[in-house]
Formats: C-alpha cells, structure tokens, sequence
C-alpha cells in the first residue's frame, strides 16, 4: 500500500490550514465559525490532517498538494457513530500519481484531543481501518481478501461504515454490504478517512435512505461575561499559518462575545493572537486578512478587533532561509528542514529564518526525527549574521562574534559558555514531537521556551536585529517551524511541562481543562506497536509475545491521583525472552506520546522499575532496589504509588519495596511495559495502600544503600545544581552519579545546596562502585560559594578553603597534613556511608557508618559547605536522611554509641588486676586495678594476671594524660606468661622498654592504628586512632572464640585486628608517650558450676595438662559452642528461576533446563560449622554438575545469572577440580572431580578459624580450597547440568572439629568397602588417621611403619600419603600421564601404588623441583631403602639396588660396598642410576624385588615392594631402550627407546617420595 515515490510527510498532528476550524471548547459541538449552527448539517470534525482543507459546510475535504504529497489526508466524522447509521462518502477526485487510494474506518480515539498521524494505519488506541481489501486494527492487519478492493473504486463511487448495535463494523460500498470487517467496536467510536494516495477529495452523503439524520443539538450563544477559556479554546483547529481566505458561503453565528478577558496562563504579547484566531473562528463567512504580529507602535487595532498593520504576505512569514548547511534539506514551503545522511554526519545541519524576528515575535521549532547514534542534539538561538552574506560553519557554536545559543541546558555566547545550568530542561534530552521557541523581548531580553513554558531570561541584551537560528546537531534530524498564533499545539503538549525535576516547575503548566475523571483506572488505548487492549481496558497484552520482545507499552487512561495505588497482576509469560515487566510512571500524557519501544528509552519525564533497579529518564538511580521483577511468575502482582509528599513507592506481591523516588510531580500517569517474558497483565482493583514503616529513630539510622531517606520533615540538605562536568545531580537532588563510568573518572565534584549548620550531619551512602579505577570517593568541606567554584578535575586541586579526606590522608588547600586518619575511603564499599560535620568549636568530623572517627582539623571557618569528589570507583551516593541537625555538644570520643558494649564495671572479689611483673617506670596502685608511669615516656609494659577466656574483654580507662610525649597507648595479646620475665613489679630485668620490642614469646599488639605481630607489620589503618585517646576514654582487649583478636574502643569493637591467636594468651598494655595512667573498669567471669550452665551441643572437657592435639581438638568443640545457628538452615526464597523450593525450603529442584539453578543458604557460615548439602537426583542426559562455594556479597536481592559461573563479584566457586574466583579459574585440580559425584554424595563447607573454605565430602576434608575468605559469606549451590536436586543435611554436632570424623570414616568405608565405584573422592582429614581412609592405602601404611625409617624424613600430615589404588584415583579423576619440566617431558602417575611424600631439601627452590625438572621412578629393594634416605640422593653404593643382589662382594660386580661413613675412592667412578618415567617398569620385580612380610592387624601375609619418585635435572640423563629383561608387558605409552634413563652425574636426582605397593 506504499504510495509510490516522493512527498515526505512529518508526523504533523497540528489542525490543517483551512476554513471551518475552531468549535465549541474542546473542538466537539458547534460552535463559533465551526459551521456547525442549526441547520448547518455538518459532518467532519474542524480538526483535520495537515494538508486538508475543508468547504461546503464542512460536508467536503480536499487535500491539499496533491502532486507532492500523498498522505496528511486524514479527516473525522464530527459526531460518534449512531448504532446502525452508515457513514457515507462520495470519492470526488482522483490523481494517478500515487499508488494506494481511500482508506476508511473507525476510531475510538476523540478528534477534538487527537494528534493527527500521516495516514489513517498510523491511528493506534483502538482503532479500525479497511485499506484496499485488507481489515487493520492499530496498524496491523488483521483480515485480508476483505470485500471489496478499495484501490479500485473511481470517482463517483460511494464507501461507508457502519457500526451496529452488536459492536460490529460493516463496510458498504455503493450501497453493497461486505459484510462484517471487525468485532468488538467499543460504543463510542467515529468515522475515520484518509484522502490516501490517489484520493485527493470527498464529500459526505445525506444518510443512506432508511436511516434518520441524528437532530443536531443547538449551541446557546455566548454570554458577554463568557469566560476568556471559551475563547481560547476556539482558536483550536485553526493553523493561522498564512492569511485565510474564507467560503463566503459558511454560515456566521448570530452572536459573538463582546468581552475577552486575558487569562493568566497568556503572556500578554500572546492576548491579540487569542482574540484575532477567535475573531477567525467567530467570522469564517467573510474575507479577513488578519495581522497575527503585534501592531507597530502609534497604532492601535480598529473597533472590530482586527488589527490596522498592512496584511502579512507569505513573505513576511517565517520560514528557514533557502541558504543553509550543506547538509540540509528544505521541504513544506521552507517550514521543514532536515539533514542528510544523518547516520553518517552529525554536524553542518545549520538552518536560519528567511528575516529578522521582530520584537515579542515567537520563534518556535517542533522536533520531527530523531536518530540514537550520537551524543548532543538541538542547538537554537539567534545571530546578528545576515544568512545571505554568511558562510556557514559545521555547528553554530564554531562562530566567535553576534551568536547566542542555547546548548544542552546552558547559554553560549560567541562559542563560549555564560550560563552553566541556564534551565532544568536540557535540549539533549527532548524528544520528537516537543516543541522549542525564543523571543526577543522589547527590552531586548532573550527568553527561550520549552513546550510553551518560559525559561526566564537567557541574556538580558540581545541586539535589536537578530536571525533565529537552529543548528540540527547529533541526534537532531528534522524540524519544522511552528507559527507562534498556534497556541492550541503548544497546550496539547502540556505534559511535557512536568517533565522538571523542580516542584516549582510542575506548578508552572498549563491547567487542563476540567472535565470528570473516570473513577475506574484502565489502559489507555494508545499503546505499544506489539500490544492490544482488551477486556474493557482491563487487559494490556502482547498478542504474539514469542515473536517480539518489545514495543509493549501501556499507559493508564488518566493521570493517578495522590495514594492511588496502579496495580496489575501478570497473567501470561513467555520464556523466550530474558527481562520481564516493568513498571513506573511518566508525565507524558499517553494520547499524545508517541510511545518507544520500550519505557526505559524515554529520556524525560519518567521512573521506572526495571529488574531489581530504579531508572529516571533512561539512567539507572537505585541498583538493587527491591525484589527483582525479572523472577516474577504468572499470578504474581506489581503495584506503584505516588503520595502526597511526592515520593514513589513500589510494590511486589502487596509488599512495599520503599521509596524509590522523591519530588516526583503530581498528575503522573502509570505504565506497564510488557517487555520480555512479560506477555500479559491485567489491572487489579480494590488496592489498599500498604502502610510504609516509619523512619527509624535518630542514632539508629540503618540506610540500605539501595534506599535512601526522603527525608521528608527532615534536613533540606541537597546537592547543588552546579556540579563537575561529569556529574549528574537526580532524584530530586539527593542522589549524584558520574557519567560514563568506565570511561571517565573524575570531574564529578558535587557540592551541598547550602552550608552546613554547627552540628549538622552531611552524610551520604555509597550505591554504585566500579572496581576499574584505583583510588575512590573523596570527601570534605569548602568555604568556596558553590557559584564562585570553578569545579577542577578533582577537588584535591583547589588550593585554598578547602579540607579533604582522601583515603586516609587529612588535606587542606591540596596538602598532606596528616596521614594514618581513623578511616580510609578508599576501602569502603557499596553500602558504606560517610558523613561530614563541623561543630561548634570549629572542628571537621568525619562518621563512618555512623560512628565519629574523630576530629580530622579544626579551626574551620563558620560557613562550609559539604564537597564530594565521586572519584575512581565511587559512581553514585545518595543522601541519606540521617542527614541533619545532631547535637551541638559533641564529646571527643568517650561517648558510648548506640552499638556499645556494657560497660564492665568491677565487681568485689571479681574484678581484673595487673600482673606485679610490669615495666620498670610502672607502678601498681589501688589493688592492682591503676597503673601509672612515674618517669619517662617509655618502660611501660603491664600485664593481666591470668589468660584471658574466650570471648573475654580487659578493658582499662585513661586516667591521666601527659601531653609534652608522642605516641599512642599499645595493647595486645602475648603468649609470654608475665612471670618469666621478671619477678616483681618493677623489678622485670628482661622487659623491653616498649611493647614492639616484646618478641621473646609471640605477642600481637595494635598501636595507633596499626597492627603488629612480634614487631612486624601486618596491618594499617585499623579501627579508630588511639593516639586520640582522652581522659576517660575506654579501651579493651578481647580473644575472640574464633581465634580472633579484637580491639574495643569507648566499647565499640573495631572488627578482628588478627587472626590465628593462640589459645593461651594474656592481656598486655604499654602505657606509652601521652598515656600515663590507666584504670581497670572490666571484671573477669566467673566459673559457674556444672549444672548451672546452660545446656550446648558439646561441653568442653579439656584441660591444659591434656596432649597438643587432645587440646586442639576440644578447642574446636568449644569453638562449636558459639557456631550453633540461630535458626534451621534452609534455601532463600531469592534463587535461580528454575528452581523450585519444598520440604521446608530444605530441598532444592531445578525445573527445567540445566541451568537457572542457583541457590543460597540463609544464614551465613559460622566458622567451624560444617554445612552440607546432599545430591538427591542426576539427570544423566546432560554433562557437567553441581557448582559449590560461597559469595560474601548480600544474597537477599541479588540477581542471579543462568550459572554460577557468570557470577563476577565476590564469589569463590568449586567447579569440577577447579576453584574459581569471580569467573577466573585460580587453582587446578583441588580435590575430587564434583563432576563425578554420584547420588548421594553428601558435600560439605567449613570455615576455618582463619577464614579458610574446606570442602568435605562424605565427612572427608579435602583441605583448605580458598584462604581468608572474607566474611559474612553464604553457601552457595548451582544445580547445574546433571544435578537436578540436593536437600540441606544437618550436620552431627562435633562433625566440623575432626573428633567424629574418624567414625563417618569408618561408616563410610563400611557402607563402600567394597570398591568404591563411583567417583566420590576421599581424602583423609587432618585430624584423622591415614589408615581410616582406604584400607589399601592403610595396609601399606602399615607396611611401611614397619620399615622403621625416621619420621623427619617425611612430610606430616594432611601431606604425608596419597593413596594411587585403583579406587582412589578414580574419585579423584586422575589422568594416567603428566607433563613436567623445562622442557615438558611426560612422566607415568603411580598407579597401584601408594605414595609417601618426602621433606623437601629447605636449600632447593620449590620451583626446581615442581616445575624445571622431570619426574621419574627408580625401582630398590627394602634393605637399601633406609641407606638412600640418609644419603638423600641416588647415587654410589646403590648399584645393587638396581639388580636386586646382595650388597656385599658380588662377583663380577667389580666394587665393594663402602662404610656407611666412607666416601668412594676417588679413582672409582659411580655406577650408572637407571631411571625411568613409568613405574611399570621401574617397579617390575626384576628392578623393584619383592619382600614378605605379615600384616600387624590382620594376621595375614602379603607381598611389598618399594621405589622411589626422584626429580631428575634435564639434560643429565641419556634415554635409552629396556637393558633389563622383564616377564612384564612394557608400558606402551613411552616409545621402547626412550623407556630407561641413564644418568652418571652427582646430584643430578632429588628424592621426591617412597613408594610402597603391597599384593
């Protein structure tokens, strides 16, 4: 139905220029000019298509250009179709220029609002047209081969349409019924024609006989008091773009208002147009040339109201100057003008008026086209250049004299910026259809105008002759000059006014006209391309979901009122798609939106909750807002609200997600975009609004960093609307972000709205991190006017007033002034927030999640304002709404906060003392509860006098301060017993004069902020300060019961300063530099008896004279004691889509597919606490298997990708034998291959006291797979491939300390013993004995205890033996052969044998022996074995090992074997080694001789024999073929003459371990 070649029309949608327009208010009943009196008859609707024009009464249209353009033809029926009544119409001409013809049908949509389309297949929102013989609902075909070809009907010929009382659509033609085109036609609908194509004219028949002509209703004439509105909204339907030349045959009321009164919403520059465009519709019978311009000083409009200026010829019109870019294409009378090529050019889009504007004279452009390829748009303003004599520049900003341009949202003069945030529109973010205009005022101001609203003054002196100006920049394509009489244009975009963030500007649109809301909230019907309405309005869906993703937009049908919940409920799902439904609320009002493909690409005006996000104009303001919408199922309901207090609220299943928004105008239409999976969703009514928690109370402030405070009654504090280049201030103000974050990293300085009061908080949350940069979010104060600031790169440039924090360093004026400060911004993370205050006293704090880090300067000045620098890897803060006044009284540092401990107050009989032995300026007062340094600033070393228990706190108070001494108080744990240094107070001979100097015993301490062990550095920047420690500060020292140690500041704790802490360790303070004097305020436990303690899954029966590992093992059970969970393990709810929770959320089923199986335990791992999960079902038809590890980040809302695998942040994961680290494999071949387990494998992880990740399997641990994982972390389980389901088991108390290991051993052997034929790994645990592993495996342990070889020649446990039995390393996957060395050689692995690992020589690298050199085997006998270990190489005297003889004197061999302490004569040279990569060979009975022996436990006889695995150095042997004759088949993997090699040379073998196979 193409119409052929030629005629571009735009997306006009203006009333056309012809006669007739105007109406009554809201353009549907008679009125004024309309034509429409009694007995006028009218048919079609004043507002037409653009290039239409209307005559005889309105009964006949003609399009206009017939030659050049083919579409802009659409016209309406005045009055909704009467049920039965058929509209007809008279085709009266035809051009044979076009291909297509008259199209015709029925809309829902009302004409009197409607934004005109180019053709009638362009109408959506529930509208019918019958196109050729084909039948389109809202543009798509829904019925072909339909009666008869329109295309072919000729002039003369007669087409109508017909709704019926059943809501049927017939379509007549000549009288002929084709039958029904559609069904289902809402009850009020109007005729719709599109004068397509060929068809250039039409006239509306009487109505067909047998049916009544509808009485038209008389219009009452206008009484003189008639509002001023009446009479504005007449002008609507009249173009006013040229002067009109008017029938006179149309009829003239009998009476016209003979007062108009100006309305506030005109300008008053605006009040002539109002009255000459009602004087036009009043008086359409007559010829009436008006002026539309303001009249030329002196003279003054005649007494009819018509203006006396000489009459306007289409010369004086404003139109672009035929002289333009070279790009540029002019079209419409040189209304339109468009740049070529706009996907390949961005600039040279330059167009001017054809003349100078006149003073108040409106300039104002509509954006036609947009394109999404580049970045900036629009530019428009004026210039003194004449167009005729300029030559035009690529952009309007490259002219350096006479220009003034508005760009983005500031003023540029001559090129130059003058006005940095000039209004809160930005012209980069306008959209097609919005409407940009400038004026020059008389008193030479400039003003711009966005959708009508006024932006203020852009420069105060214009030059009185100026050109406007547009330079069609980036994504701007095409515009079109809109003539400033056309004042209705402007208010059928109202919307678009609440598209300012500011209150302020939303009070600034223009009032609707009032009319009765509809009570019930439904769809409107203009809605996405893909998607239909259905069910009355109730029903938004994507008819072909599984074809499309998107262009599914639906909007409400009215604006939401005040707490008005919109909800839907989703009734269809597709799983095709990724993404799902999202949903928000716009300002754009959905009849004239020209709706995107999706929401999210609406840069204006918009909120939207996509995902587990916020969005705001197409930028993301809240990450992990809520619960993510992407994992909603079918049934499942999504609700938004708008409360009084402009804050946006969204809702999931009923549940209030929080405010995601503030400032949010009011009148604000809901949308639903069925985007993805989404493929249908209903409205659910009867919603009540879910009450929202109330703030917490001031100190308490939780702010979730997804979620912050509106604040509403609270602080004003905001963040200014200047701000660094890459910056962007939303959310009402209280949320900043950087721009292009992986592209750029500083320039995003922002700045408060004001200064901060005395004690007034300033704290923001961190919401976005990216981990490309180094460095991160810098915070301070300036007493710089944020006006005066010239925003640099980075706020640490600023030379004066300025004070930062910068990591740890305290700045000012952009220098150091002091290092080490109580916190580092550069280590916190998303969720971290960071507050600023000044105090009374001048002084700048800082507050790390709400804790006082101190006074980081003083001597501020009175008037600051809060400064952040989002740099490096800080993208996005938010204010938080513990921002505000806090008290003034704010104390230095002893005032306990809201998280503090008890104070330990000494109690009679219990309280703590200090040891006697001390440091020599100590002395002990007052019991031994006071310390005080009589002398010096050093020997100040005092102790406590017993250990300290787990979880213990000695905690001291500072009593008395001498300030002329450096330095801080030092405390910490020592494993040193007080009594063996000294034996009486300050009689210790052997202490050091301070605490670092304590190493004769293991011993941790914490000074200032750092953190050391036995003097060595081992940490920075921990907890608080203590060199800001005051009189009456609180200090403590605590053990934790993972074996942690633990600083406490004025009660707080600062988080575990080290780890590994022995278990039998005492208190240690060093009363250094300022501290002189310190006071016991803590009390020790008492030991209660037995039955009075409360009962726990393990009681703690050790006791110190108990051996090493019996202690070690008891302290893991009382390590137990405070591991027990809270609460029943179980599955969180927030998992992979695919999976499906039961029993309890204990089990986990993946559904479908193999992958979307993630799950998550809910309580994070205690330390020492085994969890493990069971694998209840395998689906073989897939290959790989479950995932296993734990993420540290929080699991509540994350959203969880197809596998495990992709997760890129803080996970650590086991897959396979690998162990990976945020998708980036880190170790190879840990363990058992998960892969390979079968059903019913029980795997387990376990935190370490040191933070290291075990993995167990079946109760075996296999080892440390990750160290020092950061905690809290969660287990985490990916039903991936094979793995179809696994249930959470509880574990036997005691099971995480190795004490009932050695049991679920023995079980596991029982219940498997007889070959092992899956492949579950086992791998004796640390605790356990190697014999309770395999019984292969301790047999020949066994066997080799025998041997009676020295233990320090062996490595100890967990590393002493590895089991290569043919069970053993099939559950552990091993592969037959292996490459080593440099170059890589192949070497055979010991199957069948059972390896005892060798100590390796402390002189040799690791890297010799691991990696350079080869590997081989060398078979011996049981009598050599011990000899070849004291040598600890191969070498002289081993010769008989090789052939299996006796040592001594064997004939022919030719040498003697020498004393054990004899070297060999140095005339006698070595004996060749034989060596060979495989065992098969070296350990053949002929090289490898075999020895009886009987088994200690079993009584029963076996035969053994031994080698050795030796590192060999390349190039110190000769490969050769077999010299020994074997009865054994060669291995047949080596080539035969490469099988034996031969070395000679000293050291050229390193013994590596002893092999042991028994049969």
């Amino acid at each position: 139905m193409a119409a052929g070649s030629g005629g571009s029309g735009g997306s006009g949608g203006g009333p056309g220029p012809g006669p007739g327009g105007g109406g009554g208010p809201g353009g549907s009943g008679p009125g004024p000019g309309s034509g429409g009196g009694p007995g006028s008859g009218g048919e079609l609707h004043p507002r037409t298509g653009r290039l239409v024009s209307l005559s005889a009464c309105g009964r006949t249209a003609r399009r206009q250009q017939p030659g050049q353009e083919f579409n802009h033809g659409l016209v309406l029926s005045r009055e909704p179709l009467r049920d039965g009544r058929i509209f007809t119409v008279r085709i009266d001409r035809k051009v044979n220029s076009w291909s297509g013809s008259i199209e015709i049908g029925v809309t829902a949509l009302d004409p009197s609002v409607l934004d005109f389309p180019s053709s009638a297949t362009g109408l959506k929102g529930g509208s019918w047209v019958v196109s050729g013989c084909s039948v389109l609902r809202d543009g798509r075909s829904v019925l072909e081969e339909y009666g008869q070809d329109l295309d072919q009907l000729g002039e003369g010929d007669r087409v109508g349409v017909e709704r019926t009382a059943g809501g049927e659509l017939r379509l007549w033609v000549n009288g002929r019924d084709c039958g029904v085109a559609a069904t289902g036609l809402p009850a009020r609908v109007w005729a719709v024609v599109d004068l397509y194509g060929k068809c250039t004219q039409i006239t509306v028949l009487p109505p067909e006989p047998g049916f009544s002509p509808p009485t038209p209703i008389p219009t009452p004439p206008l009484e003189p008091s008639a509002p001023a509105e009446d009479s504005a909204l007449a002008e609507q339907g009249t173009s006013g773009d040229e002067a009109f030349m008017v029938s006179p045959a149309q009829a003239r009321p009998e009476t016209f208002p003979n007062s108009l009164e100006s309305h506030n919403e005109f300008a008053s520059m605006e009040l002539s147009e109002v009255v000459s465009n009602a004087i036009l519709s009043a008086y359409n019978g007559g010829l009436l040339n008006v002026n539309l311009s303001s009249p030329p000083a002196g003279e003054a409009p005649g007494p009819s109201g018509t203006a006396t200026s000489p009459i306007l010829t289409s010369n004086d019109a404003l139109l672009f100057h035929e002289k333009c870019g070279t790009l540029i294409k002019l079209s419409n009378n040189n209304k339109t003008a468009e740049r070529r090529r706009p996907l390949d050019e961005f600039n040279n889009g330059v167009v001017m008026t054809n003349r100078p504007l006149r003073d108040n004279e409106m300039f104002e452009i509509r954006i036609d086209k947009l394109v999404d390829k580049w970045s900036g748009s629009i530019e428009i303003g004026v210039t003194t250049h004449n167009p005729n004599n300029l030559e035009y520049p690529a952009t309007m900003t490259n002219l350096q004299s006479g220009t003034i341009m508005m760009s983005g949202c500031g003023i540029l003069t001559n090129g130059k910026g003058t006005r940095r945030e000039y209004c809160e529109f930005s012209l980069d973010e306008l959209q097609e259809g919005d409407h940009i205009g400038l004026t020059r005022k008389s008193n030479s101001a400039l003003h711009f105008f966005i959708n009508g609203i006024d932006q203020g003054v852009a420069t105060p002196l214009t030059p009185p002759v100026v050109y406007g100006v547009v330079d069609l920049y980036g994504m701007a394509v095409k515009v079109t000059i809109v003539h400033n009489n056309n004042h209705s244009d402007r208010l059928r975009r109202n919307n678009a006014i609440l598209r300012a963030l500011s209150p302020e500007g939303a009070l600034r649109r223009a009032a609707p006209a009032a009319q009765a809301e509809p009570e019930r909230l439904l769809f409107h019907p203009n809605c996405g391309q893909k998607a239909a309405i259905t069910h009355e309005g109730r029903t938004a869906l994507r008819p072909h979901a599984t074809d499309d993703f998107n262009h599914g937009v639906v909007l409400s049908s009215r604006a939401l009122r005040d707490g008005e919940v919109f909800q839907v409920r989703i009734d269809k799902m597709v799983d095709k798609w990724a993404g799902s439904i999202e949903i928000g609320v716009t300002t754009h009002n959905p009849a004239y939106l020209q709706l995107p493909s999706t929401m999210t690409n609406l840069r204006s005006g918009t909120w939207m909750m996509t995902g587990n996000g916020v969005m705001h104009n197409g930028t993301t303001i809240l990450d992990e807002y809520g619960h993510n919408l992407d994992r909603l199922k079918a049934g499942d309901t999504v609700g938004v609200v708008r409360r009084e207090d402009g804050t946006l609220h969204f809702f999931v299943n009923g549940m209030t997600q929080g405010p995601a928004a503030w400032n949010v105008p009011p009148g604000v239409y809901a949308v639903v975009d069925l985007y993805g999976q989404a493929a249908q969703a209903t409205i659910v009514d009867d919603v009540e609004v879910p009450q929202v928690p109330e703030p917490l109370p001031e100190g308490n402030n939780q702010v979730s960093p997804s979620s912050p405070s509106s604040g509403a009654g609270g602080s004003d504090l905001r963040f200014h609307q200047l701000h660094g280049s890459n910056a962007v201030i939303t959310n009402g103000g209280r949320t900043a972000l950087r721009h292009n974050c992986r592209s750029e990293f500083n320039d995003a300085i922002v700045i408060s709205n004001r200064a901060l009061r005395d004690g007034e908080l300033f704290e923001i949350v961190i919401q976005k991190m990216v981990d490309r940069w180094s460095g991160s979010i810098e915070a301070g104060v300036t007493a710089i006017r944020p006006e005066d600031l010239e925003f640099p790169n980075t706020m640490t440039d600023i030379d004066y007033d300025t004070w930062m924090l910068s990591g740890t360093a305290i700045m000012q004026d952009g220098n150091t002034m002091r290092n080490n400060y109580g916190c580092d911004l550069d280590a916190l993370g998303t969720g971290a927030r960071i507050g600023m205050m000044r105090t009374a006293k001048g002084d700048l704090h800082y507050f790390i999640n709400g804790q006082d880090q101190g006074a980081a300067c003083s001597g501020l000045p009175p008037e600051v304002y809060a400064v952040v620098d989002l740099y490096g890897q800080c993208v996005q803060v938010s204010i938080t709404n513990a921002t505000g006044p806090m008290d003034n009284s704010l104390a230095t540092s002893n005032t306990a906060t809201e998280k503090s401990f008890p104070l330990h107050s000494p109690a009679a009989g219990v309280a703590h003392r200090f040891h006697s032995a001390c440091g020599k300026n100590i002395t002990l007062e007052e019991d031994g509860t006071r310390a005080v340094r009589a002398a010096g600033y050093a020997h100040g070393l005092v102790f406590s006098t017993k250990e300290l228990k787990t979880e213990e706190v000695f905690e001291v108070k500072v009593e008395e301060l001498d300030e002329k001494w450096a330095g801080s108080l030092r405390l910490g744990l020592t494993t040193l017993a007080p009594g063996e240094m000294g034996p009486g107070a300050g009689s210790g001979p052997g202490l050091p004069p301070s605490l670092p100097e304590l190493r004769t015993k293991t011993t941790w301490m914490v000074s200032s902020c750092e953190v050391r062990r036995d003097g060595q550095l081992q940490r920075m920047n921990y907890g608080r300060n203590l060199e800001r420690l005051g009189v009456g500060s609180r200090v403590g020292i605590r053990r934790g019961a993972d074996d942690t140690m633990h600083v406490l500041v004025d009660g707080e704790d600062m988080g575990p300063a080290a780890t590994g802490i022995a278990k039998s360790v005492w208190a240690v303070l060093d009363l250094y530099g300022p501290v002189r004097s310190v006071s016991i305020v803590s009390s020790t436990r008492l030991d209660e008896p037995e039955g009075t303690q409360p009962p726990s899954p393990s009681s703690d029966t050790g006791s110190e004279g108990e051996e090493e590992d019996e202690g070690e093992e008891h302290s893991l059970e009382g390590q137990n004691q405070v591991a027990v969970m809270p609460t029943a393990l179980e599955f969180l709810e927030n998992h992979g889509k695919n999976i499906l929770l039961s029993n309890g959320n204990r089990t986990a089923t993946r559904v479908a597919s193999y992958n979307q199986g993630i799950v998550v335990i809910n309580q994070p791992l205690v330390p020492q606490l085994l969890v493990q999960v069971r694998i209840d079902f395998l689906n073989r038809q897939w290959t790989s298997s479950l995932v296993l590890g734990v993420i540290t980040c929080p699991p509540e809302r994350l959203n969880f990708p197809a596998s495990a695998c992709a997760l890129k942040r803080a996970a650590w994961l086991l897959r396979g034998r690998g162990v990976f680290h945020n998708g980036l494999k880190i170790c190879e071949k840990f363990g058992p291959n998960l892969d390979t387990c079968p059903e019913g494998t029980i795997l387990g992880l376990r935190l370490d006291s040191s933070g290291g990740l075990h993995l167990h399997i079946n109760g075996m641990d296999q080892g440390v797979a990750v160290p020092d994982v950061p905690q809290p972390c969660h287990a985490l389980v990916d039903l991936y491939g094979q793995c179809e389901q696994v249930t959470i088991v509880t574990p036997e108390p005691g099971a995480a300390s190795g004490k009932s290991a050695g049991t679920q051993g023995d079980m596991e052997k029982a219940d498997m013993v007889d070959g092992i034929k899956e492949s579950v790994c086992w791998g004796p645990p640390p605790t356990a004995s190697p014999l309770k592993s395999c019984e292969y495996h301790a047999l020949c342990s066994r066997f080799q205890e025998l041997l009676l070889l020295p233990e320090d020649y062996f490595m100890p446990p967990p590393k002493r033996s590895l089991c290569y039995c043919e069970s053993c390393r099939k559950l552990r996957g091993d592969e037959a052969h292996r490459r080593r060395g440099e170059p890589p050689r192949e070497y055979a692995l010991p199957f069948g044998w059972c390896r005892f690992n060798l100590r390796v020589n402390p002189r040799l690298e690791a890297g010799t022996l691991t990696k350079k050199w080869h590997m081989a085997y060398h078979g011996s006998n049981v009598a050599a074995v011990r000899r070849v270990l004291d040598r600890g190489e191969l070498g002289a005297g081993t010769a008989s090992i090789l052939s299996c003889r006796p040592l001594k004197g064997e004939p022919g061999l030719g040498f003697e074997e020498p004393g054990e302490n004899c070297a060999p004569p140095r005339e006698q040279q070595p004996p060749p080694v034989l060596l060979s990569p495989s065992l098969q060979y070296a350990g053949a009975e002929a090289l490898a001789s075999k020895v009886q022996f009987r088994d200690p436990k079993s009584q029963q006889t076996h035969q053994a024999q031994v080698a050795f695995q030796v590192c060999v150095r390349p190039g110190s042997y000769t490969p050769g073929p077999p010299s020994a004759a074997l009865r054994e088949p060669l291995d047949p993997h080596f080539s035969p003459a490469e099988l034996e090699w031969v070395t000679k040379e000293k050291g050229a073998t390193l013994l590596y371990a002893l092999l042991v196979r028994v049969e």
